[in-house]
């Protein structure tokens, strides 16, 4: 079972790097259909970030910020936002993640259109990998239990 963490250091220090290791996921994120990577490496990094508040405030904790059915809805979510690019690309005569046909609906060059689609794909991707990487970590350190079980943790 996941215990917080009492040691008043690591509350601080986690409570300061959390939003800059955040920040930084975003950033990978955005940046991610310029470079090579994006979307799985931000989601992963935005996830360490979450297991990192887990491992700092312990479930009660993170309960609040992360529950069992945001997980399901940021996965959920990530899946409708990349497969829902690639069907409105299709309906717009195109093939799948045909970026380039959504320069009707943006009202833009297709070369600008192509880099919205992919920074749309992009932010799917993190939103679904950060969901996941956090329900494996959770998963495997509490046994199955989800987040926002009844269950009463013992006090630390």
């Amino acid at each position: 079972m996941i215990r917080s963490s009492e040691n008043i250091i690591v509350r601080t220090v986690s409570r300061i790097l959390i939003p800059f290791i955040q920040l930084f996921a975003l950033y990978v994120i955005a940046h991610g259909h310029y470079s090579p990577g994006g979307g799985f490496q931000g989601g992963v990094i935005l996830g360490a970030s979450l297991v990192l508040l887990l491992i700092t405030y312990g479930p009660q904790g993170t309960i609040g910020y992360m529950k069992g059915k945001s997980i399901s809805v940021f996965s959920s979510l990530g899946v409708l936002i990349y497969s829902g690019i690639g069907v409105i690309c299709m309906l717009l005569l195109g093939n799948y993640l045909d970026y380039g046909k959504l320069s009707v609906l943006l009202h833009v060059i297709p070369a600008e259109a192509r880099s919205l689609g992919i920074l749309g794909v992009e932010a799917g991707v993190g939103f679904t990998v950060m969901a996941i990487m956090f329900s494996i970590f959770f998963d495997i350190s509490s046994g199955g239990e989800p987040p926002d079980n009844e269950k009463k943790y013992p006090p630390i």
